[in-house]
C-alpha cells in the first residue's frame, strides 16, 4: 500500500521555501534595527531580506553547485501575492478618500503611468540607437527598458523573447536575458532612487523615521471596527473571513480572466500573442476589479437587510495586503536573473540603459508629483516611482514607509488607474511590435513615440495649458 511518506521532500517543499522568505525577512529587520547606518537609510526590510537571499543564493551556489530554493517558486510567489495584495487593499472601505476630484486624480495617474512609459522608451530606443553605431545590433534594444522597468519581469521577458526572434529584422541576440536583467536593475533602481527620496524628506523634515514603529500593535487597534462588524473571535475566526474573502476573490478573477483568455484564443493571432499574456500579466488588476464587485454586493446586501453584519474589517486586510506585499517584494528579489551579466557586451549597454532610465524616470515622476498632486505629492512620488521601476507592489512597498495605513489617495491611484493606462498605453504596444520589423520601422517608431509623449503631456497638463492660454487671450 502506498501513502504519504511525511519524510519526502515534496510534502515540506513549500513549506521551506515560505520559511526561507519569511526567514529572510526577519533576519532583515533585526539587521535594520540593530545597524543603524542601515536603519537610518529607510530602506525597507523586505527589500533587504530579497537583497541577502539573493547574495546568500549565489555564494551557496558557488560553493556547493546548488541553489537554496526555486526560481521557479520564487516567481509564482511574487506573480500570486501581487494579486493577492492588491485584492486585499480593494476589499477595504475606501468611502473616507471619496471626492470630487479622486476621479481626476485616478484618470492623471493613468496618463502619468502611460506618459513615463513612453520617457523610458524614448530614451531607450534613442541611445540604443546610438549604440548600434557604436558596438553593433542594439537598435531595438531600449525599448525593454519600459518593459522591465514600467511593466516587471513578466513583460520584459515576452518582448525580450521577440526582439531575439525576429525574422524580418535582425534578431536581438541573448534579448530574452537582456530583458530580465533590465527587470532586475529596475528593483535596485527603485531601492536606491526611493531612499534617496526618503532620505531628501527626512532632512526637510517632512518625515518622521520613528512615528510608525509601535503604532496599531495593541489589541484594542484590531477591535476598532465600523458599526455592525462581526466580533473578533466568534465560531469563525475573524482573520479567517477576512482571508476568506480575499481568497474566494482571487478564484473569481482566475475564472474571469479564464474565461477571457477562452475568447483571445478563439480570435487568435495578436490576442493571442499579446492581449492574452496581458491579460494574466495584469491579474491584480482584475483582482481589484473584482473585489470591487464583491464589495458592492456585500453593500447591496447589508442594503437588503440580507447581510446582517459587516464581514470586512480594514485593519486585518491592511495587515493580510502588506503581508503580501512583503513576501512580494522579497521574492521579486531573490529570483533576480542576472544571466545577462555573463554576456560582456551587455555590460556597457546595461549600464547606460538603466542608469538614464532611473535618472529620467525619478527627475520625470517628481516633476509630476509636484505638480499634479500637490496635497500629497511625496506619497504620489514614492508610489508611482517603485511602480515603475520595479513592480505595482514595489510601489506600495514604498509608500507604506510614509503611509502605512494608506491614508491619502496614492495607493488607491495605483489600483484604479490601470484601466486608463491600458487605453492610453495601448498604442505603445502596437509601436514595439512594429520596431524590430525593419530599420524604417524603428526610425517610424523613434518618431511616433515622440508624438504620443507630447500627447500624453498635453493630457496630464491640460489645466495649466489651457489655463495660461486663456490669460494670454485675455
Amino acid at each position: 500500500m502506498g501513502g504519504v511518506k511525511f519524510w519526502d521532500m515534496s510534502v515540506w517543499f513549500f513549506i521551506i521555501e515560505l520559511g526561507v522568505l519569511f526567514g529572510a525577512m526577519l533576519l532583515a529587520n533585526f539587521l535594520r534595527r540593530t545597524i543603524g547606518p542601515l536603519r537610518k537609510s529607510l530602506i525597507p526590510s523586505s527589500v533587504v531580506g530579497g537583497f541577502l537571499l539573493l547574495i546568500a543564493n549565489f555564494l551557496w551556489q558557488k560553493l556547493t553547485g546548488y541553489a537554496i530554493f526555486e526560481k521557479l517558486t520564487m516567481e509564482l510567489f511574487t506573480y500570486h501575492c501581487l494579486g493577492l495584495g492588491f485584492i486585499a487593499l480593494s476589499l477595504k472601505s475606501t468611502d473616507r478618500k471619496n471626492s470630487s476630484s479622486s476621479g481626476t486624480d485616478i484618470f492623471n495617474t493613468g496618463v502619468t503611468v502611460v506618459a513615463t512609459y513612453l520617457v523610458q522608451a524614448l530614451l531607450g530606443l534613442a541611445l540604443s540607437f546610438g549604440l548600434s553605431y557604436v558596438i553593433g545590433n542594439w537598435n531595438n534594444a531600449g525599448l525593454l527598458l519600459p518593459m522591465g522597468f514600467g511593466q516587471g519581469p513578466g513583460q520584459a521577458y515576452n518582448w525580450g523573447n521577440v526582439y531575439e526572434t525576429a525574422t524580418a529584422y535582425p534578431a536581438f541576440e541573448n534579448g530574452t536575458s537582456f530583458g530580465l536583467t533590465i527587470a532586475a536593475m529596475g528593483f535596485v533602481a527603485a531601492s536606491i532612487g526611493g531612499v534617496i527620496y526618503l532620505q531628501i524628506m527626512k532632512k526637510k523634515g517632512r518625515v518622521n523615521t520613528e512615528l510608525f514603529a509601535d503604532q496599531t500593535d495593541s489589541v484594542s487597534a484590531i477591535e476598532v471596527c465600523e458599526k455592525g462588524e462581526i466580533p473578533l473571535t466568534e465560531a469563525l475566526d475573524k482573520l479567517t473571513v477576512q482571508c476568506g474573502l480575499v481568497f474566494l476573490t482571487y478564484m473569481l478573477t482566475f475564472g474571469l480572466m479564464y474565461i477571457i483568455s477562452m475568447g483571445c484564443d478563439a480570435l487568435g493571432g495578436f490576442f493571442v500573442g499579446t492581449v492574452k499574456p496581458l491579460v494574466w500579466g495584469f491579474n491584480f488588476l482584475f483582482g481589484s476589479l473584482m473585489a470591487m464587485v464583491v464589495k458592492s454586493v456585500i453593500r447591496f446586501l447589508r442594503m437588503k437587510g440580507v447581510m446582517k453584519r459587516e464581514y470586512r474589517n480594514p485593519f486585518m486586510l491592511s495587515r493580510i495586503s502588506g503581508t503580501m506585499f512583503d513576501l512580494m517584494v522579497v521574492a521579486s528579489i531573490a529570483a533576480i536573473n542576472l544571466s545577462a551579466f555573463k554576456h560582456k557586451e551587455f555590460l556597457i549597454p546595461l549600464i547606460i540603459l538603466t542608469l538614464a532610465g532611473g535618472l529620467a524616470t525619478f527627475f520625470y515622476i517628481r516633476y509630476v508629483s509636484i505638480k499634479i498632486y500637490p496635497a500629497y505629492r511625496d506619497q504620489a512620488f514614492l508610489s508611482l516611482y517603485g511602480m515603475l521601476t520595479g513592480t505595482a507592489s514595489t510601489g506600495v512597498i514604498l509608500l507604506r514607509e510614509i503611509d502605512p495605513n494608506f491614508e491619502t489617495p496614492a495607493s488607491d491611484n495605483l489600483i484604479y488607474q490601470q484601466l486608463w493606462a491600458i487605453l492610453f498605453g495601448f498604442p505603445m504596444l502596437l509601436l514595439l511590435g512594429l520596431s524590430p520589423k525593419s530599420l524604417g520601422s524603428t526610425i517610424l517608431t523613434l518618431v511616433l513615440l515622440v508624438v504620443l509623449f507630447a500627447v500624453m503631456n498635453i493630457i496630464l497638463f491640460r489645466k495649466s495649458i489651457f489655463k495660461n492660454r486663456g490669460k494670454t487671450e485675455k
